[in-house]
């Protein structure tokens, strides 16, 4: 069994509104392989939201705001849901700052990339569930 961003399911949950499908993740979970699940609204944030950035170990919006916590949160809650369904992998969405992996903007919001990783993908690894973007499947 697989967590994977809801985003990539169809799910319209993305900062815009809207979904990012996959063809793959979405057959994933059909088939019942794969959980789909997004840390920023498990974090309590809401669907649109201002976009958001990783700067200085902090989660900002564009507008200035600083949601570390929700992003904290909802990372939290996406390590239980995996911890319940004894999921050793996720698939997530890109360069996101909740579920970006190895790559995630850089906080200046100019779609600029640097290394790193989002919140939720730094705790899945620290708890060792493998972690990939839809782009490596």
């Amino acid at each position: 069994m697989k967590i994977v961003s809801a985003c990539l399911a169809g799910i319209n949950c993305k900062r815009d509104g809207k979904s990012k499908p996959c063809q793959k993740i979405i057959e994933l979970v059909k088939q019942g392989k794969a959980i789909p699940i997004c840390p920023e609204q498990l974090g309590g944030l809401t669907t649109p939201r201002t976009p958001a950035e990783q700067k200085n170990n902090k989660v900002i919006t564009k507008d200035g705001k600083d949601v570390t916590a929700q992003f904290e949160k909802g990372a939290k809650e996406a390590l239980q849901i995996a911890k319940l369904f004894n999921c050793k992998e996720a698939i997530l969405k890109s360069k996101s700052p909740s579920c970006g992996s190895g790559k995630i903007y850089d906080g200046t919001f100019s779609g600029k990339l640097i290394d790193g990783d989002g919140v939720t993908v730094k705790l899945l690894k620290k708890n060792n569930i493998k972690v990939v973007t839809e782009d490596e499947i």
